[in-house]
Formats: C-alpha cells, structure tokens, sequence
C-alpha cells in the first residue's frame, strides 16, 4: 500500500504565515538518484508518523556546494553556499536536518563562516531525538534478531563524531549488530567521499568499496546498514561486485525503522 503524504514547501508554509519546526535538506542524492529517493520517502514517512512539523524548500533547494569544495573549486562551492544561505536566511531557518552526511558537514561546519547559521542534525539524530521525546516508536518487525552491520560513514563519523545515533536506533529494531573489525574512529570510507563519486577510480588493484564491502561481508551480515546515501550506492556496488545481491541487502538505517513492520 503506498499512501500519498503530502510534503510542503518553505514558500507554502510562508504564503500560509506558518513556520515548521523544521526544514528537511533534501540533497542532491536524495533529490534525483533513484535509489535514494528511498530513503528520501521513508524519512519523510517517519516524519508524518511522528507528526513533525517539517518543509522542504523544493526548486529553490541547491547543491550545498560539497562536491565543488571536495574537487576543489572553492569558488563555486562559494557561489552554491552563498546562493542557498540567501534562501534559508530569507525564510529565517533555525534547523535543518538532512539524511545527508556531506550535507549536514558542510552546512552545519562550512556555512557559518560565509553568514548562514543553523543548528544542523543527521536524520538518525533527528530520529533517536524524536524517540527519545516517544513522538516516534520503533519495534523490531522484520529485522528482529537479523544479523546487521553498520558502516559509518566518514562525515558523519569522524567528521562529526557521531557514532552512536545510528546503532541506538538499529538496537531499537533489536537486531543482532555485529561490528566490523574496522568501524568507528577507524572506519573505512566507502570511496564516494571527496568528490570520489563521480569519477572513475584511478589504477590500483581494488576498488576501496570492494575492500569495505569485504570488511562488511567477513562479518556475515543480512543487512548492511548505512546512514549515507553515497555509501548506500558503494555499499551496493560491492555486493553486486561480490555477486551476493542475492543473500545481503544495503540499507538505510531509516528505510529499515520505517519498513521493520511491512511484511
């Protein structure tokens, strides 16, 4: 069954003299890449459950300028952050939460310094606050006692120094979460990171996804669980580099709070 949830926009709410408790930065990820759409629709989802008062800002949304800044070109992720903090400060936003780990880096690190103040949080922030509050519940349904692994990704980990958000929310779905020999502070990144994304690797014997998809598979997992939509894509990748997109699912952490109880 798939309902229909309306999503405002920031131009609506303003037309109607509302203003949401917060403003859901899409990203560029969740915006146009199919995959991640997903877990655009299941945060959205966990929003409407939870009744949370949320925007987004639509085509006034741009590019948070990460992938600019990563390459290099500190002039057009000048350009791109200059252009969206017009756009927030115009609509006076206080809190933004992103299910985007580049984002949330570079909007709650990057964008105070060229005028654009916000109190920034991970989605898996938002949510283990929203639990916290009991706006939102989450039981185990279908993951229960699955054996998950959580990859971190790198800028919400050691950028950020968030680690625990994510598993307190998987502990919720009481799974079996089993830890790779390289996670946390020592992590692995996926390979996306860094603008990495969009070009093609250069020579080597292996691909970094491949290497971390090994880590991830040594420790027998049923659901590779991520917090990023790159690493969700790398992650992916590997699997089906590894031929075991038959056996193993990547998911993110609320594509799983948000499909525990379909059955």
């Amino acid at each position: 069954m798939s309902e229909t949830i309306q999503v405002p926009t920031m131009a609506e709410c303003l037309a109607q003299g509302k203003q949401p408790e917060v403003l859901f930065w899409v990203g560029c990820a969740g915006s146009f890449d199919d995959r991640a759409k997903k877990i655009t629709k299941a945060f959205v989802k966990l929003l409407h459950n939870a009744n949370v008062d949320f925007a987004v800002l639509g085509t006034e949304e741009s590019c948070s300028g990460d992938p600019a800044k990563r390459a290099g070109n500190e002039f057009l992720f000048q350009m791109q952050a200059m252009m969206n903090i017009q756009v927030l400060n115009g609509y006076e936003i206080k809190k933004i939460v992103t299910a985007c780990p580049h984002c949330f880096n570079t909007l709650k690190n990057e964008y105070p310094e060229l005028g654009g103040n916000y109190e920034v949080v991970h989605h898996t922030q938002f949510l283990k606050d929203l639990l916290n509050e009991g706006r939102l519940k989450v039981q185990g349904g279908k993951f229960k006692g699955k054996r998950i692994t959580f990859h971190d990704p790198c800028y919400l980990g050691r950028a950020n120094n968030e680690y625990e958000a994510p598993r307190d929310l998987l502990r919720k779905l009481e799974v079996e979460l089993v830890e790779m020999k390289r996670c946390k502070q020592r992590g692995l990144c996926c390979g996306a990171g860094g603008a990495q994304m969009f070009k093609e690797p250069e020579k080597g014997d292996k691909d970094v996804n491949v290497e971390r998809t090994e880590q991830a598979l040594e420790t027998k997992p049923e659901v590779i669980a991520a917090g990023c939509p790159f690493c969700n894509t790398m992650m992916t990748d590997g699997i089906k580099a590894k031929e075991k997109e038959g056996d193993i699912q990547v998911m993110d952490v609320a594509e799983m709070i948000a499909n525990a109880e379909d059955l």
